[in-house]
């Protein structure tokens, strides 16, 4: 029985990615619905493969992948995320994941890169495929993305409206907080990628690959 243990903070998304693995008749799902829970059942269970969402409220994916795998050594992760991994394809290499997943896949997809995985093989998204295809690569923006460490998903949904050229009252309404958690998370958000404002903050995510194009408007 292939044992695998689903973190996501969507429980219809897990429920549906569930049902779809486990018609498979030697595959079974176990649910952990926060990085933390993710955490305490890698410590004490055995699972033969993991499949992290990217984006959750108390621990990214990436952070999930490195505390897990100072547990677990050997453990095989996958990303699972319906977001783009090709902003953040460094970083997750940089965490220790074996593959990526995309959630708008179907159950053959799915089926087919859990069971690769597990005989240590990777089946990637045509986007990285096509980053893969660039030969060179600076050493200086290598640095700059090791350097940044991973955002929240919170964090990362202000970064979205700050690069929208949103005021902080704008963005503490619409991410539903108050502008004093707003301004302890900027000042969270400015020491992570070494800023000291709002545009250099919105530039050097794009410059890292936390922000893709089309999060980026004009300031």
């Amino acid at each position: 029985m292939i044992e695998i243990l689903l973190v996501d903070d969507h429980p219809t998304v897990m429920e549906g990615t569930k049902m779809l693995l486990e018609q498979e008749e030697d595959i079974k799902v176990s649910l952990a619905y926060s990085g933390n829970q993710a955490l305490e059942m890698a410590g004490t269970q055995q699972f033969d493969i993991m499949l992290f969402d990217l984006h959750m409220p108390d621990i990214n994916g990436i952070d999930l992948t490195k505390q897990v795998l100072t547990l677990k050594p050997n453990a095989v992760i996958l990303i699972y995320s319906g977001f783009e991994f090709k902003n953040h394809f460094n970083l997750l290499i940089e965490s220790g994941v074996s593959g990526f997943v995309q959630k708008t896949v179907n159950k053959e997809q799915l089926v087919r890169t859990v069971r690769c995985a597990l005989k240590g093989e990777v089946i990637l998204p045509l986007s990285l495929v096509k980053q893969l295809r660039r030969t060179t690569l600076h050493v200086s923006d290598v640095k700059k993305e090791i350097d940044v460490q991973a955002i929240s998903n919170k964090e990362y949904k202000i970064l979205r409206e700050i690069s929208k050229g949103r005021s902080n009252k704008e963005i503490a309404d619409s991410l539903l907080m108050s502008q004093r958690s707003l301004e302890y998370s900027l000042t969270n958000i400015f020491q992570k990628l070494n800023v000291k404002s709002r545009i250099e903050a919105a530039m050097k995510a794009k410059e890292t690959g936390l922000l893709s194009d089309q999060d980026i408007s004009p300031l």
